[in-house]
């Protein structure tokens, strides 16, 4: 309760009268608080019983009630600057948390960048070693066919090898047979000039026979 004090004339009479109180912080007038006290504290001293009791009580509850508004209105602000404080530290936040969120869409940006051309990469790589493995199948295929075709080189030069060895040794023997035989036939002719022929042919047929010995072995 607050008490309201009146003044009349040339003395001081004092009506005290209750209304209630208001949440509402209102600052007060520098010394407003404590020249009331001092005026009440001074009336209590010049009435007596009941009056000066409540005079005393007015001005104690005076005294608390300033406290108390000092108080709040400190409070109060304290808590402005506080919430200015937690202002500041919200937009410095919004700010970081915009600029992280342009960081991450570049980032995304970036990696769906990246993404692609490693796809793009891997395709190009996929379709190379495609074209290389048809190419390594085709030159294994390739050599596949000359290998074939090698071999049967091979086994023609060798069995034309084995011609040329041996169909001349048969013949050289079958010359050399018909030279005796014509020798033989001079001979009982009496024809020596061409019985003399007839055994030199022989004779060098003789020597390519005997030529021809070390590759029959071999």
């Amino acid at each position: 309760m607050l008490r309201e004090l009146s003044r009349y004339g040339g003395g001081h009479h004092v009506r005290l009268q209750a209304f209630p109180m208001s949440a509402m912080v209102v600052p007060l007038l520098p010394n407003s608080a404590s020249e009331t006290t001092d005026f009440l504290r001074r009336m209590a001293s010049m009435v007596s019983g009941r009056n000066g009791e409540m005079l005393l009580r007015a001005a104690s509850l005076i005294e608390s009630l300033a406290q108390r508004a000092m108080s709040a209105e400190r409070l109060f602000h304290e808590q402005q600057e506080e919430n200015k404080r937690l202002a500041e530290r919200h937009e410095a936040a919004e700010l970081a948390t915009d600029a992280m969120v342009n960081q991450i869409a570049a980032l995304r940006t970036q990696l769906a960048e990246v993404t692609a051309a490693a796809a793009a990469e891997r395709a190009g790589f996929d379709s190379e070693r495609s074209k290389l493995l048809m190419l390594m199948q085709d030159a294994e295929s390739h050599i596949g066919k000359l290998t074939t075709e090698l071999d049967g080189l091979r086994a023609s030069v060798d069995a034309f090898n084995e011609s040329v060895v041996s169909v001349p040794i048969e013949v050289l023997r079958l010359a050399r047979s018909q030279f005796d035989y014509l020798s033989n036939g001079f001979a009982r002719k009496g024809d020596v000039i061409s019985q003399a022929m007839s055994e030199i042919g022989g004779f060098a047929i003789d020597q390519a026979l005997t030529a021809t010995k070390p590759a029959d072995k071999a």
